[in-house]
């Protein structure tokens, strides 16, 4: 879909000039609140299961990985206190518009995973959900925003995501792709920025009260 990617190169362009200054402001958030780099990357699945770096501010203590399983439970320790806001108000998220600019991602598409997990896909699935550019937001992502609190709740976090949380996102994903098309995209797009307002909005009324 030629369309798409210019869609997403106007996009991301604009978005990275508009949220330059938040950019400017997180980084030094995160800087002030636990020094170490300001950006995390992680090796993920994209398009025809070729590898590439995700691009997220940081989150958690520079060693976490060494730490603890790559899934995130709500509460984890390792989470930075800046680094708890950005997850939740998925701000934490916003530096994908430079891997959307660049080509390995898109605005809309399925969610990229690791390539650990990526290996569990079922083959009836795994190449229609790689056939598309990963996405940064998708109906999956709408659904499952508070996905380490539904993981917080299980003895078993990891299991939990495999079987249960993992699975309904494929399908989401599979749905997605057979019927993707603009209007769909801006439905999810208008959907996210909604969901994003709305979080700013509850936050700012619990502040004031």
């Amino acid at each position: 879909m030629i369309f798409k990617r210019i869609l997403d190169i106007l996009l991301s362009s604009l978005a990275l000039l508009v949220l330059a200054p938040l950019f400017v402001l997180i980084a030094i958030w995160i800087k002030t609140d636990s020094g170490g780099p300001v950006l995390f990357s992680q090796i993920r699945v994209g398009r025809n299961g070729k590898l590439f770096r995700i691009h997220k501010f940081r989150t958690m203590r520079t060693n976490a990985e060494s730490l603890g399983p790559q899934i995130t439970v709500h509460d984890d320790p390792r989470v930075t206190r800046c680094g708890h806001f950005l997850r939740v108000s998925k701000m934490d998220e916003l530096p994908q518009v430079f891997d959307v600019l660049v080509g390995n991602m898109s605005l809309v598409g399925p969610r990229p995973e690791v390539p650990k997990y990526v290996a569990l896909y079922p083959d009836s699935l795994r190449a229609v959900v790689l056939s598309v550019r990963p996405g940064i937001t998708d109906y999956a992502a709408l659904m499952y925003r508070r996905e380490s609190e539904l993981l917080s709740q299980s003895s078993d976090p990891e299991k939990t995501y495999v079987e249960d949380i993992l699975q309904a996102k494929l399908k989401y994903y599979h749905e997605y792709v057979r019927g993707r098309n603009l209007r769909m995209d801006l439905s999810i797009l208008f959907q996210t920025f909604t969901a994003l307002c709305g979080f700013s909005h509850s936050s700012l009324v619990k502040r004031l009260g």
